[in-house]
């Protein structure tokens, strides 16, 4: 089994900056692409970041020019840096990842979901 953990979440004011980071653990043989979403109450899981394992990114349009995604292949972890911050950010945060595990071995990636981080950003 494979756990994600979030972490980094918190209350800030607009403008300011939070580092978010994503920690993988377990039987892993490989890990493809991780992703940062986000979910406000009564809306739909959005798409924020998302980075391959060779490192190329993407971003939701609202993000670009403001949030980084990063990862460390060697931690199994990846970060999401938020500057710029915006009271329309206020979301809980969720970490994605495609895993190839060691047991049992398939060969083939599954999708797994952390618990989420809370993100407020105050006006």
């Amino acid at each position: 089994q494979v756990q994600l953990v979030e972490s980094g979440g918190g209350l800030v004011q607009a403008g300011g900056s939070l580092r978010l980071s994503c920690a993988a653990s377990g039987r892993m043989f490989s890990i493809n692409n991780m992703g940062w979403y986000r979910q406000e109450p009564g809306k739909q899981r959005e798409l924020v970041a998302t980075i391959t394992s060779g490192g190329t990114t993407n971003y939701a349009d609202p993000v670009k020019g403001r949030f980084t995604i990063s990862r460390d292949n060697a931690k199994n972890t990846a970060y999401l840096q938020m500057n710029s911050l915006e009271p329309e950010d206020t979301a809980v945060y969720f970490c994605n990842a495609d895993v190839v595990e060691l047991r049992p071995w398939t060969g083939r990636a599954n999708n797994y979901w952390g618990q989420g981080t809370q993100v407020i950003v105050s006006s």
